[in-house]
């Protein structure tokens, strides 16, 4: 049976390989997915004794999206513009293929939950692999994009790497308040941190809630994130964690190993 794997620490709470056998499951394609938690500084060595031990495509989550993209011998265009890997195939030369779905993920889900148009315009909250993940298939479909992280000197780089680019900024976080002084309104915020996994909130001034707001975590669990149960405690009536953004790239990795696009719809239905 072909056999794939989600890596990444922790990996206890993904649901990547339920969505992966109901996918299985709906084309009839036979393989057996597994999770493998990676200790941190052993993702390249873990990742090429899989392949070597059979293994023929492999999702990455977290903190190991940016590791996976510098073993790749081969990149998608997606995967070479976000400057980083969630999803890796053996080729039939024996050759690394890295893509990134995340981006085309997140974006089909924000269309599905109608939270996005072309001129939105969004704050992303994170500079990590997370938000670098997501930024391209954003600016590519028109979205306009700050960026406030912890570490500022981290979402710099981040803008650096997309150079060239005028839909993409960076802010300090103690600016925030600024801008809602100024009545600088954003249409989403993405949380793209590790907060939630952590039961945290960013630090983020609550005077840029707008009830009318669109708020997004890439995370997700049972029930509302502690990011999302705050949006909603200042009066947001539009919140959504990942689970829809997970099933959907997914579907796209699913694509990209077996050629065929699973039925997201059902899936979505099943888990929301």
């Amino acid at each position: 049976m072909k056999l794939f794997a989600v890596f990444g620490n922790p990996i206890k709470h993904s649901k990547s390989p339920i969505i992966h056998k109901l996918f299985a499951k709906q084309t009839g394609i036979l393989q057996n997915y597994i999770k493998i938690n990676v200790p941190i500084n052993f993702f390249s060595k873990s990742i090429r004794n899989f392949f070597q031990n059979g293994g023929l495509g492999a999702n990455i989550t977290i903190p190991f999206k940016k590791e996976a993209y510098k073993i790749c011998d081969i990149l998608t265009s997606r995967a070479k513009y976000s400057g980083v890997v969630n999803t890796i195939k053996i080729t039939s030369s024996k050759k690394i293929l890295g893509d990134n779905t995340d981006g085309i993920g997140l974006l089909k889900d924000l269309k599905n939950l109608n939270f996005i148009t072309t001129k939105s315009n969004i704050l992303l909250l994170g500079a990590g692999g997370a938000a670098q993940g997501v930024i391209y298939s954003l600016i590519h479909f028109g979205c306009n994009i700050t960026i406030v992280n912890r570490t500022y000197q981290h979402a710099k780089d981040i803008v650096r790497y997309f150079k060239n680019i005028k839909k993409i900024n960076y802010l300090k976080i103690e600016d925030l308040s600024y801008h809602s002084i100024n009545n600088i309104n954003y249409d989403i915020i993405i949380n793209a941190t590790s907060s939630s996994m952590k039961k945290k909130i960013p630090n983020i001034p609550s005077s840029i809630i707008k009830p009318n707001i669109f708020c997004y975590d890439l995370f997700y669990n049972k029930g509302n994130t502690p990011f999302l149960k705050w949006c909603v405690e200042h009066g947001v009536k539009n919140v959504s964690d990942g689970t829809g953004m997970l099933i959907e790239q997914a579907a796209y990795s699913f694509y990209l190993w077996h050629g065929i696009i699973p039925n997201t719809k059902k899936i979505i239905r099943k888990y929301i």
